[in-house]
């Protein structure tokens, strides 16, 4: 059987053909728009191996099985009819969600919702298979893709001298995709066994006329911006809560002005993974950001004195009174260090809110309430080490739909570190600021 892999013209896509004949790249990332080839491309390179090699095992993973039969399916046999592929050379297990081949090959559907039973996603890592493609990767869990990934390389591969492989394809999202794909290859800083090819709807020349101008009527500038222009700074997710314009006003708003009222915010992490972040203020000004990764409770309590004492010392002259730190990450820290800092105000982020009954949480209201403030463009960050992780923290920020009794929460801590592998702590560091926002100093009794 001869195969021809006919682009019609699509650079990007002969790019990815490329990439997934030799043997360097292993993990490969197409993607930035709609309408550039995305689905014709994955089917192609995993129907075409499981022709070309038999007995190998090919996944395509999608977040719910009803995507996968409802528009993936229909693309796998949009390839078949383009490569007079009958019938006679394969069988659809619609039960089990597989295809197995004449030779033997097998392409299993794979759905990669998140199971409670297995919220690490590891029921992929014990697969073995040759090679696979996660479509709509923006969909997906770190945890998902990573386990995936190990699964590759594991059927028949040393037998056709196959290099593990894995494509992802998607649309621009503020998910692991951005922070390991996209923003190391626009950095030069992407790992030798991965590629990012940035595809676009002008890629693809067998879009059907008049594609675009219909969606650039129907969509709404942030997603003309992301599923158009290919631009990974916008974002469609209802849920998020801080915009990404405004986000990025708070380290250029200049005009603020401090008040000479300094304050410090603390989320306290000891020797686990977590990073311990400490935010210094003038009025709205954060004049300093301190993150240390590894610290003990003797330490922590240390450094905050040392920090609020006088600026001959080093310090920044905080009153005690002035500093809120997080209450659920503290241990013996309270028992020690507190006995000193006397004034200062723990943060219980399942406390009950300050003022908003609609607010589930104390957190979830002092989120709001940093969101006001922010989209106000009364914040101004000067301090810019850590521009980026800043960043990156308030973009991935989500609430949960409201729920039953109409109380407005946050998206769990938990669900923050599956979706994206690591903890907020620089924005937890903000929003205990607007303790003192909410509940002036004078209020405390």
């Amino acid at each position: 059987m001869v195969l021809t892999f006919n682009s019609f013209g699509n650079e990007k896509q002969k790019e990815v053909y490329r990439l997934w004949a030799n043997h360097e790249t292993t993990d490969i990332v197409y993607g930035g728009s709609k309408g550039s080839g995305k689905s014709y491309l994955g089917c192609s390179l995993v129907i075409g191996d499981a022709l070309m090699y038999p007995g190998v095992h090919l996944f395509i993973a999608r977040k719910k099985l009803n995507d996968l039969r409802k528009f993936t399916i229909p693309s796998i046999h949009e390839v078949f009819k383009a490569w007079g592929i009958s019938d006679q050379y394969y069988k659809h297990n619609g039960q089990d969600n597989f295809f197995e081949f004449y030779n033997g090959s097998k392409l299993f559907l794979l759905e990669a919702a998140y199971l409670p039973s297995d919220p690490l996603f590891e029921r992929f890592g014990s697969m073995q298979m040759t090679r696979g493609w996660i479509e709509e990767a923006g969909e997906f869990e770190k945890d998902a893709k990573d386990n995936l990934f190990a699964s590759c390389g594991r059927w028949k591969n040393d037998e056709y001298n196959l290099t593990r492989k894995l494509l992802q394809t998607c649309n621009p999202k503020k998910n692991y995709l951005y922070s390991d794909y996209y923003q190391p290859s626009l950095k030069g800083t992407l790992k030798p066994s991965a590629a990012f090819i940035q595809a676009l709807p002008q890629d693809n020349k067998k879009l059907a006329a008049g594609y675009l101008d219909h969606l650039k009527e129907i969509l709404d500038e942030k997603a003309r911006q992301r599923l158009l222009e290919g631009n990974w700074d916008y974002d469609d997710n209802v849920l998020s809560l801080y915009a990404y314009d405004k986000i990025c006003d708070v380290f250029t708003n200049s005009f603020v002005e401090g008040t000479g009222k300094r304050y410090m915010s603390c989320d306290i992490a000891y020797l686990g993974a977590d990073v311990f972040v400490i935010t210094i203020w003038n009025g709205l000004i954060i004049e300093k950001v301190i993150a240390i990764d590894k610290i003990d409770e003797t330490a922590i309590g240390n450094r905050l004195i040392e920090l609020a004492g006088s600026e001959e010392k080093g310090g920044y002259n905080i009153p005690y009174s002035n500093i809120v730190y997080d209450a659920d990450g503290l241990r013996k820290f309270t028992a020690n260090s507190l006995k000193k800092l006397t004034a200062s105000k723990p943060f219980t982020n399942n406390a009950q809110p300050l003022r908003g009954k609609n607010y589930k949480n104390l957190k979830t209201e002092c989120a709001f309430k940093l969101k006001e403030l922010i989209e106000a463009d009364l914040i101004h960050c000067k301090d810019l080490e850590f521009r980026k992780q800043i960043m990156a923290d308030l973009e991935q920020v989500n609430r949960e739909p409201i729920d039953d009794e109409g109380k407005i929460k946050l998206e769990s801590k938990k669900d923050y570190k599956k979706r994206t592998g690591r903890s907020l702590d620089f924005f937890d560091s903000l929003l205990m600021r607007m303790l003192f926002e909410l509940k002036p100093s004078g209020g405390w009794g």
